[in-house]
């Protein structure tokens, strides 16, 4: 009932309240008094609402009642199972016990006939009634029945010791017949038929004795074995004969298993393999001679899949042991993978018996694959590190390697898509740690641990990520510590290509490399795209979810390292090395004259941002050859993080705001010309982002207002826009060596063709409002 009401509870059912009221219902019944006119009356009085409640009442109780007694029975299986062995041993001592009184009852009764028969010819002389009865008892000859009963004993003793099974069945059935009938028409006396009762019974159990003992030998032929156990199943003693059944198989595996001897440098795969053959063959056996003998009944298939099962944890025990142990520990993933592949491969022959064996075997492995996914992962980052300390951050294509694994063997680099692309010395080992990784992933995705896979190797990702991190300069003056990397030595990179690299390798470790590996851990079905041959491989991978939503966190960890670039090239630009800031408030309020003697030119905080960028473009340009697109965004993030400092530079303001000096007409000019000039070359580099775009225009618009706010007349201060567009354009030649590029010069499918830079005019009608 307790859990009734807990289910009742789930669904919102007062059962507290109608708990109480029910069992006084029930009370009404129990009643000497009851009257059932005058109820049936009283309750014809409830509405309907109230007899719905009631019925759904009612029916949460039956549900619940039902879901307690499913529960119970799967709880309580092994043990329902158990108690019905012993219900079938109890059964046999009890027909051992009546076999015993019956006997017992027998020799009495034949003891009291013997004293009744001695007394009547003591007797004799007393009267001729009782000599002629004596007479007649002497004289007259034994019917044929009772020949044959005085004779049954004997021949069964004579089948029975010549090992006539058979013929010993029949003639036992035959007898239990005669009995039965010979009680039933009283034609033999009790003195004859408790007799031969007892005789039948004890060679019965002689027999079964007998077939039981050549069931238990090692030596004993499959055919011989099949007999014997059906006949003990004939005598009725099927319980004990199925035992027999699966106990004299257990003996012979374990016979069989007396030739292997694993040893420490035994190939696991090997052992595992030859002792899969000998456990589940037996077992396979077991279940078709089951099958043959015993039929589907549920007792004897409970009683099978239950030793089976020990079995099997006993054969899982023995392969960790001696093959699984020593490659787990060690990292040996394939090694692993294949003992549990051969294990998988036998065991899964017994689904044609009705046995499901698999889900057992993949709980007990699991441990040991997961013990090595997680030392492979380990190893894989150990390396990487290790590499990482002495890399020179210089991209180049790997060396012709041979792989010695017996799978395959690479000796040109275009014979393979992984070996196409220029990384860094680690770089190139994580990769191809990592495919080598993959190659085997059966396993892995049978256990369902492909999303374990998925993290571990996400995280040895993340660790390398972070190991790039403290290899750019300035990453250790902030003390950084990044889960995975602990205290290992980086080699610095130094110039902006050697940062530029470690970019690089991030991004397509990301983007290409690792997901095209991944993809072995979610195969697809091919004829999905018997139409789609052109088709590449990481846009099939984009239809998995879960590995989609993976390589968008790969993605978030190379943002990191991007981020942690632009920041640190940002305050390089920004700050001296004594800390002072090349970018100030006072470099725009301290600008006072005649706007005709200004030299007009972009600050030289500016002009550096653009000499730094264009350099950086250059580099990238070699670097991401076919990947273009990463290096735009590289050079918009940097962007985009030195403006939104100056957006969020709250001093920079303030002293703009509340300075000694207000902003005044060629403080607000040049600043205008600033971020004209930053609009001018991200738009021409092609990297002026939208928001990019959005920030400048907010700095311009609260630079207006600052000088709105004044009482001058922004409109009346600021030359055309299109003065200032020369002077971008002339300083975007001097500084690059260029020529002059115009507006309609852009690619018209450019991301930033859609976004002018013209578009600043509209902010100095919107400020100056």
């Amino acid at each position: 009932m307790a859990s009734a009401k807990t289910s009742s509870r789930s669904r919102g059912t007062p059962v507290k309240e109608n708990g109480p009221k029910l069992e006084e219902g029930l009370k009404v019944f129990k009643s000497d008094r009851f009257n059932a006119d005058s109820y049936v009356q009283s309750k014809c009085s409830l509405n309907e609402k109230e007899i719905r409640h009631l019925c759904s009442y009612l029916l949460d109780l039956k549900r619940a009642s039902a879901e307690e007694m499913r529960k119970s029975v799967y709880a309580n299986y092994a043990a329902f199972i158990r108690t019905s062995k012993e219900i079938s041993d109890l059964e046999g001592e009890l027909s051992s016990i009546r076999n015993l009184l019956s006997t017992q009852a027998t020799l009495i009764h034949g003891l009291a006939e013997g004293v009744n028969i001695d007394s009547l010819s003591l007797k004799a002389s007393e009267g001729s009634m009782v000599n002629g009865l004596s007479s007649n008892v002497e004289d007259r000859e034994p019917s044929d029945l009772e020949k044959w009963s005085a004779e049954f004993p004997d021949m069964l003793d004579v089948l029975l010791a010549e090992r006539r099974v058979d013929e010993a069945l029949a003639a036992l059935d035959e007898g239990e017949r005669v009995a039965a009938e010979a009680e039933k028409t009283e034609s033999l006396s009790f003195g004859i038929l408790k007799p031969l009762e007892m005789a039948i019974t004890e060679r019965r159990q002689k027999l079964a004795d007998q077939l039981a003992e050549v069931a238990c030998q090692p030596s004993t032929r499959s055919s011989e074995l099949r007999a014997s156990i059906s006949a003990l199943k004939k005598l009725g003693d099927g319980p004990r004969a199925h035992s027999l059944l699966l106990n004299a198989h257990l003996q012979r595996y374990q016979y069989n298993m007396q030739s292997l001897r694993p040893s420490s440098t035994s190939y696991g795969g090997a052992y595992t393999a030859a002792l899969s053959q000998i456990v589940f063959s037996a077992i396979a056996q077991a279940a078709c001679d089951s099958l043959a003998i015993f039929g589907k009944e549920r007792e004897y298939r409970s009683e099978l899949v239950v030793w089976a099962t020990k079995q099997t944890e006993a054969f899982a025990i023995l392969v960790k042991r001696h093959a699984l142990a020593s490659s787990a520990a060690a990292g040996g993933l394939r090694a692993a993978a294949e003992c549990v592949q051969i294990a998988l491969g036998h065991c899964s022959l017994l689904e044609a018996r009705g046995l499901a064996l698999c889900p057992v075997l993949l709980k007990l492995f699991r441990p040991s694959v997961e013990q090595a996914l997680d030392a492979n992962l380990k190893r894989i980052e150990e390396s990487t590190a290790a590499l990482a300390a002495a890399d020179d951050w210089v991209l180049t294509y790997p060396p012709t390697i041979t792989k010695q694994s017996g799978r395959s063997s690479v000796t040109s680099l275009g014979n393979a898509a992984a070996f196409q692309h220029k990384l860094t010395s680690s770089a190139h080992r994580f990769n191809l740690m990592v495919q080598d990784f993959f190659e085997d992933v059966g396993p892995l995705l049978s256990m369902q641990l492909g999303g374990q896979t998925l993290e571990g190797l996400f995280q040895v990702f993340n660790s390398y990520v972070n190991m790039l991190i403290k290899a750019l300069p300035g990453s250790m003056e902030e003390e950084a510590n990044f889960e995975g990397s602990g205290n290992k030595i980086v080699r610095m990179a130094e110039t902006e290509s050697q940062q530029i690299a470690l970019l690089a390798n991030a991004s397509l470790l990301a983007d290409e490399l690792l997901p095209r590996a991944a993809m072995k851990l979610a195969p697809l079905n091919q004829t999905n795209y018997k139409d789609e041959p052109r088709r590449r491989p990481l846009d099939r991978q984009n239809r998995h979810p879960e590995q989609r939503e993976w390589r968008k966190r790969l993605g978030g960890s190379v943002d990191r390292l991007k981020d942690t670039f632009c920041r640190q090239h940002a305050l390089d630009l920004i700050f001296t090395e004594d800390g002072d800031s090349h970018l100030t408030a006072e470099m725009y309020i301290n600008m006072v004259g005649d706007a005709d003697e200004v030299d007009w030119f972009p600050s030289p905080i500016f002009q550096e941002l653009f000499v730094k960028l264009n350099c950086m473009a250059t580099i990238a340009a070699e670097m991401f050859v076919g990947r273009e697109r990463f290096a735009t965004l590289l050079l918009m993030r940097l962007t985009e993080t030195v403006i939104l400092w100056l957006s969020e530079d709250q001093s920079f303001w303030d002293d703009i705001e509340e300075g000694p000096r207000p902003l005044g007409p060629l403080g607000l000019q040049q600043f205008y010309l600033d971020m004209k000039f930053v609009m001018c070359f991200a738009s021409q580099g092609r990297y002026l982002s939208r928001n990019l775009h959005r920030v400048v225009n907010e700095i311009i618009s609260k630079a207006v207002a600052v000088f709105s706010a004044t009482g001058m007349d922004p409109d009346r201060v600021l030359p055309e826009d299109d003065w200032f567009n020369d002077i971008c354009l002339d300083a975007v030649e001097r500084l690059s060596g260029k020529p002059k590029a115009i507006d309609g010069d852009r690619e018209p499918n450019s991301p930033t063709a859609s976004v002018s830079a013209q578009s600043i005019s509209s902010v100095r009608s919107h400020g100056s409002s």
